[in-house]
């Protein structure tokens, strides 16, 4: 661990705990906040005595100041939430969350699949319209070259050409996805047990706040509305962002309005991997349908796309090729322990040979 790592989880934990650098330095036994300032700036390492003390004082494990893949106090998240999640669940999803996005970046680095130096950002504002927002959705969706179906590409588009990593994950009940920005690595989290078209949805929408971070930085628990003007603002651009993303203009604009119907609505949205009800008002944003024929339909016929069951379609594989890849790659090149990864990722020995099978990547050590 470096000293400026350590410094900045110092400084999340005090800041946590709402404590001043005086305080903390009373907690020490220093002179003065000074010398707690230099250790927050990276500019003085902390002893073995003083780790211990930090443990102890803020009852924190020591794998808090000693895990290389934590990214505590370094990482930007934004949650997408319910009102149910207790904040002290969010913390400890935060944190496992946090070491993944973080053992990617490290390892990537540490075995040569270095990082993307260029950051992709969108040229957007909160003083924008939404059909500037709309219009942005439809030019990365043509920059990635997602074609008429662009869910089917878009997490292997937003890995491969933005560099944002794609993580599908067990998320408790209450979080569908997040977005991170951290060093050198924007992320996307989607709860992989969300039906596709929330899953697709929420990918979109969590990318355009990586690509927005600087201009319109989102609140860390984002329930769709905001807390205010500003946030209500941002994510209703996001929203209109992630709608134009997904349905493409050119394969909806086309079709007469006069033959659309429930069938037609449900069909359609499966095959492009959105809700029905959010392709009724893509439709009325294109000028395909007028506002009041979408309030005519009766949404519980949209519900689960038509699907009486509300059956949901196959999971998609824990965390990510991507992702496992470079896993693997760590593993082979002895900067990570097989145990090591397994225990991160919660998973026994054997269930990380079966993540690695189904990715479809030879497993790097023998079972």
């Amino acid at each position: 661990m470096t000293p400026a790592s350590t410094g900045t989880r110092l400084k999340a934990l005090r800041e946590r705990r709402g404590m001043s650098q005086e305080q903390l330095a009373l907690t020490f036994g220093f002179k003065n906040h000074q010398t707690v300032a230099q250790i927050e700036a990276g500019q003085r390492k902390l002893s073995a005595e003083e780790l211990v003390l930090a443990v102890q004082a803020f009852e924190v494990d020591l794998d808090y100041f000693t895990n290389p893949f934590l990214i505590v106090g370094e990482a930007r998240f934004s949650w997408r939430r319910d009102g149910g999640l207790g904040m002290a669940d969010l913390d400890a999803f935060e944190r496992k969350a946090g070491e993944w996005i973080g053992a990617y970046r490290e390892l990537s680095v540490t075995t040569g699949s270095a990082l993307s130096p260029i950051v992709h950002r969108l040229n957007l504002t909160r003083f924008d319209s939404y059909e500037a927002a709309e219009a942005a959705g439809e030019g990365v969706a043509a920059y990635l070259k997602l074609g008429s179906v662009p869910s089917q590409r878009l997490a292997e588009a937003m890995q491969e050409e933005l560099s944002t990593l794609v993580l599908m994950v067990d998320a408790q009940p209450g979080i569908s996805g997040a977005a991170c920005l951290v060093r050198d690595l924007g992320a996307v989290l989607v709860n992989r047990n969300e039906p596709a078209g929330r899953r697709n949805y929420d990918l979109a929408h969590e990318l355009f706040h990586v690509l927005t971070w600087d201009a319109m930085p989102p609140e860390r628990l984002d329930d769709g509305v905001g807390s205010g003007k500003i946030q209500k603002r941002i994510e209703q651009m996001a929203e209109k962002f992630a709608s134009a993303l997904l349905m493409p203009r050119d394969v909806l604009a086309s079709h007469p309005a006069t033959e659309i119907d429930y069938a037609w609505l449900n069909r359609t949205a499966t095959a492009l991997g959105v809700t029905s009800r959010a392709l009724k008002w893509r439709l009325v944003s294109i000028g395909v349908m007028d506002a009041d024929t979408a309030r005519a339909f009766d949404d519980r016929l949209l519900s689960h796309n038509g699907q009486p069951d509300g059956r949901q379609d196959e999971l998609p594989p824990l965390f990510g090729r991507k992702f496992m890849t470079v896993m693997a790659a760590g593993i082979e090149k002895g900067h990570v322990s097989v145990r090591r990864v397994a225990k991160m990722l919660d998973v026994s020995i054997d269930g990380l040979g079966d993540l690695f099978d189904v990715h479809g990547i030879a497993r790097p050590f023998d079972m």
